[in-house]
């Protein structure tokens, strides 16, 4: 049912903009400047071309809002870190059979001073 209705809410976004992209332009951008008569005004008549378009939009208003909804039915509680483990997250952390990490195995630990500082060298804890 959902795939059906996201077809039909891509089959009206494509009309809706080709049936936008065939109208004349009412002059003006953003409704500055233009004529008298507009598609919101009670004067302009409207021809066939602008109420099929605004039939079209209100069917994209729709399916958007029945879309929206399954969308939510389907969702479960939680979020998506919830549902990965740590051992699915970060291969190789966790314990290994004999309860070491295996992550620092065969690394020694940096050390402080040693260099030309002068310091003497003393393992970091």
């Amino acid at each position: 049912m959902e795939q059906a209705i996201l077809l039909l809410h891509l089959a009206l976004v494509i009309f809706l903009i080709v049936l936008v992209l065939l109208q004349r332009s009412e002059g003006g951008a953003l409704g500055m400047g233009g004529g008298g008569g507009g598609v919101v005004t009670g004067r302009g008549a409207a021809t066939a071309l602008q109420k099929f378009t605004w039939y079209l939009a209100a069917g994209f208003l729709t399916t958007s809002l029945i879309l929206n909804v399954i969308a939510q039915s389907d969702r479960q509680g939680g979020s998506v870190l919830d549902r990965i483990s740590v051992e699915e997250a970060l291969p190789g952390v966790g314990s290994d059979s004999d309860g070491d990490s295996g992550v620092l195995d065969g690394l020694t630990p940096p050390t402080i001073g040693g260099g030309d500082d002068g310091l003497p060298s003393v393992p970091a804890e």
